[in-house]
């Protein structure tokens, strides 16, 4: 038994690793722009104009209060019909980890930037630097400490909401899976090899973020 199931994962592998990689390239693509994303709505939030708040504000609740999965058909189906604007399912999938991810990193940011002494922000003003320059040499540097382990944290939800991408018809790791499943009816032994798979992928940040609280509380 064990040999036909070992047999059975290997044949199965070159499926879910094409799979996997989906799921890696939607993850990685996603936490990227959500990176980028959220830490430019972190400094915009920041700089105390009330329009600009206000918009990021919509924005933010937008993301919190319609669920992912709402969000993925909504532009995978709704924009074609609104717009005349077709999305393939796998950008589409990176399009909306993105903006979301963004919305909650951007809450990050915005919070670790706020914490900092406000004599930080007025000594940089006093000596000449310019916007660009108090956010890249003097705030987000100290900032950075405080937003790391949340935002790492996020990057594995981001990893873990990526298997929503399935709804919109990319094959990713969970498809494949299912995919096998459906022809060998072997379900516990394809669902093992997927939760090894999202475990081994998440792990890994999840213990970086403890890590990093722990090494920085004491610094």
């Amino acid at each position: 038994m064990a040999s036909s199931a070992i047999e059975l994962l290997l044949v199965s592998l070159p499926q879910l690793t094409r799979g996997a990689a989906q799921t890696l390239a939607i993850s990685g693509l996603g936490i990227v722009f959500a990176t980028v994303g959220g830490v430019l709505y972190g400094v915009l939030a920041t700089l105390g104009r009330r329009t600009l708040n206000i918009a990021l504000q919509v924005y933010l609740e937008l993301f919190r209060a319609i669920p992912v999965l709402v969000w993925l058909y909504l532009v995978f189906f709704g924009l074609p019909i609104v717009f005349s604007v077709s999305i393939p399912s796998f950008w589409c999938a990176v399009l909306v980890l993105g903006l979301w991810g963004a919305s909650e990193i951007g809450e990050v940011v915005r919070g670790a930037l706020t914490s900092l002494p406000r004599g930080q922000r007025e000594a940089g003003l006093s000596i000449g630097l310019s916007g660009l320059q108090l956010y890249g040499y003097v705030l987000l540097p100290q900032a950075l400490k405080r937003m790391t382990p949340p935002t790492i944290n996020l990057y594995t939800r981001i990893v873990k909401t990526s298997s929503l991408a399935v709804l919109i018809g990319v094959v990713e790791v969970i498809k494949a899976g299912q995919q096998i499943i459906e022809r060998t009816y072997e379900s516990v032994l394809i669902y093992g090899a997927l939760f090894l798979f999202f475990f081994f992928v998440c792990y890994p940040l999840s213990a970086a973020s403890r890590a990093l609280e722990r090494r920085w509380a004491h610094s």
